[in-house]
């Protein structure tokens, strides 16, 4: 999940380049100061996309010379923060205590999407901690800082398509689930409730092409429904919501057959406020 499109999401807080980069390995007091900066040509092409959007007009071209700037800067990135623990770093610390009614969403950018689609559902201290592009390793790696940390009562975590599509690599089912498992084991050991979202229907990922993502999504939704009734979860099953029939999603509900568009989030909403209802009850 790496279009331009998502980066005023999940990059906002980042600088623009300027002189020479700082030392980025070893052990220093802010390892966020040394990220590598955003390139001017993508900072220009960020701001003139956002006013598109804005506008309603269509995205602007992209040149092959800013998308191979893109492409090295995110590398870059990527190599100096894999887990992507300096998405939040400021926000997390900018947040007031937790209430007793604190729900923490860790995801990817379907998760990080949900918070601009509808705004309204992250009232009353819910928190959106998705990061567009990410894996459950990556997840996993930043699950101290950007869930256990916040202190909330109930943590929804969906992820898998990420890992799916091959993001960081060749993995398994098993790899998937073990790294969800873990997350749970980490919430449960700090008192924190949890919802299991399923993975999206999708029938072609379009930044992998080459990925049959059909039969992973299948197999690993049924180990996620038997993880949380395994341990006494609670599982949001959006899979069966927005099924189109081909086991996709309808272009109403997802342009790109990924990323939900506003009628898909109000398809899953209702789903994800039972669950956390029933998180909450459980809590209790």
């Amino acid at each position: 999940m790496k279009s331009l499109i998502f980066l005023p999401l999940a990059l906002v807080s980042l600088p623009v380049a300027a002189g020479e980069p700082t030392s980025r390995v070893g052990v220093v007091s802010d390892p966020c100061a040394t990220l590598p900066p955003m390139p001017a040509v993508v900072a220009d092409y960020m701001t003139r996309a956002k006013a598109a959007l804005a506008a309603g007009d269509p995205l602007p071209p992209r040149s092959e010379d800013g998308m191979a700037i893109y492409a090295k800067w995110q590398q870059d990135l990527l190599f100096a923060d894999f887990a992507g623990l300096c998405r939040y770093a400021a926000a997390n610390r900018a947040l007031p205590p937790a209430t007793s009614n604190r729900i923490v969403f860790i995801g990817d950018s379907i998760t990080e999407a949900w918070l601009t689609k509808q705004p309204d559902f992250f009232s009353g201290d819910r928190v959106d901690r998705g990061i567009s592009g990410q894996t459950t390793t990556q997840m996993l790696a930043r699950f101290r800082a950007d869930v256990v940390d916040l202190k909330p009562r109930i943590v929804h975590i969906m992820a898998g398509t990420n890992d799916i599509a091959g993001n960081i690599g060749a993995t398994s089912i098993e790899r998937i689930e073990a790294n969800i498992r873990t997350m749970v084991d980490l919430a449960e050991a700090h008192g924190i409730a949890v919802v299991i979202g399923s993975v999206l229907p999708a029938r072609r990922f379009n930044w992998r092409p080459e990925i049959a993502p059909v039969e992973p999504i299948a197999a690993l939704n049924t180990r996620l429904r038997a993880l949380a009734a395994e341990r006494n979860l609670v599982f949001a099953d959006y899979y069966a919501a927005l099924d189109d029939g081909e086991h996709g999603l309808a272009k109403l509900h997802a342009e790109d057959g990924v990323h939900p568009t506003p009628a898909g989030y109000a398809v899953m909403r209702p789903i994800a406020e039972r669950a956390l209802a029933s998180a909450a009850r459980k809590a209790s």
